[in-house]
């Protein structure tokens, strides 16, 4: 049986605030075309405006039982920064081929404005939401996906000893651009909570080391979470891999509310909210893989266990690890949406 009900943004918000919201809440970062097309009953055409796809995205969030829905930079003209195609085979080779490889280069590089789409299809998106409903806002990448993505990943290595100025001035460049969609889209009312996502680690160690991580990239998140309290919304900090000691500067430095993305390899969800459940909202957090490989029964006896562990999602979002892409199994999706609604 298909459970709905009415969406109310000021649930997640008290999730977000680690108080007991009045029923437990759903949470996901990005739902796959597959899934969104079951949920709501029809596709978008393949030549739809941008602005049909917010439509789209809005509705299917609210079909599946979010109290809120993702914006999508690419919808409202944030396509993120050009880089150079890349190895591709079952995932995406980023150790080299990097667009900006030394100084020429990166003074020839032409930097786009990720906030370019003002005054087009974003002033009818606030038409769009629903009532009780807000927006979720991200950028295409963070400081350091976008940094790798424009260096490689083993020569951005090489550059941070050969020529760490030049790195420092990228990295600005990046943040800069970053700040300024925040603060465009921060202006609007539909606009709920922001997540800043940049992924920061492989599966046991951060990409760089904890001091870099500190000196050169900390400080602009820091620059961006600052803006988005400013305007009173709370901050998400979506971030895959291991993330160690930086675990203190999320919490204690850069005071995000939440922390988002887990998998059973590297934190499992369970011991992340009983780890750090009671300083920052956890959200999301099974595992991607578990979700993948297991039946139905599993994954709702998991979510109801996080419902239990939660005291009725106390300061925790129940959804996905990382996100639910096409290969996910619909029936799977389903068990893990319906432990939360029938509940």
């Amino acid at each position: 049986m298909n459970h709905t009900r009415k969406p109310d943004f000021n649930q997640l918000l008290k999730v977000l605030r680690r108080e007991k919201p009045d029923r437990p809440v759903l949470f996901e970062f990005h739902i796959g075309g597959k899934h969104m097309e079951k949920l709501l009953g029809r596709s978008l055409p393949p030549k739809a405006p941008p602005i049909a796809h917010v439509e789209y995205g809005i509705q299917g969030f609210v079909a599946a039982g979010y109290d809120y829905a993702l914006l999508n930079p690419w919808t409202i003209g944030a396509q993120g920064f050009k880089t150079m195609k890349r190895e591709q085979e079952s995932s995406v080779g980023m150790a080299h081929g990097g667009i900006i490889t030394d100084r020429e280069s990166f003074e020839k590089y032409e930097w786009n404005d990720l906030d370019k789409g003002r005054g087009g299809d974003i002033e009818k998106v606030g038409t769009l939401v629903p009532e009780g409903v807000k927006l979720i806002i991200h950028s295409p990448n963070g400081v350091l996906e976008n940094l790798i993505s424009l260096t490689g990943y083993e020569d951005l290595c090489y550059m941070l000893e050969d020529d760490p100025e030049l790195v420092d001035e990228i990295v600005a460049e990046i943040g800069s651009r970053l700040f300024k969609y925040y603060e465009w889209l921060l202006a609007y009312d539909f606009v709920g909570a922001a997540f800043v996502n940049d992924d920061w680690g492989f599966r046991t160690q951060t990409f760089l080391d904890y001091e870099t991580m500190r000196r050169l990239i900390i400080p602009w998140h820091k620059k961006i979470v600052g803006e988005i309290h400013r305007t009173g919304r709370p901050a998400l900090l979506h971030s895959c891999g291991q993330l160690g000691e930086l675990w203190e500067d999320v919490i204690e430095d850069l005071k995000f509310e939440a922390k988002h993305s887990y998998e059973d390899t590297i934190l499992p969800v369970e011991e992340a909210f009983g780890k750090y459940g009671r300083r920052i909202a956890i959200l999301g957090g099974v595992d991607v893989d578990f979700l993948c490989r297991s039946k139905p029964e599993e994954i709702r006896h998991r979510a109801r266990k996080l419902i239990e562990q939660t005291d009725g999602c106390t300061g925790y979002g129940l959804g996905s690890g990382n996100s639910i892409p096409d290969y996910v199994p619909v029936e799977n999706f389903e068990a893990l949406r319906q432990a939360v609604l029938e509940y």
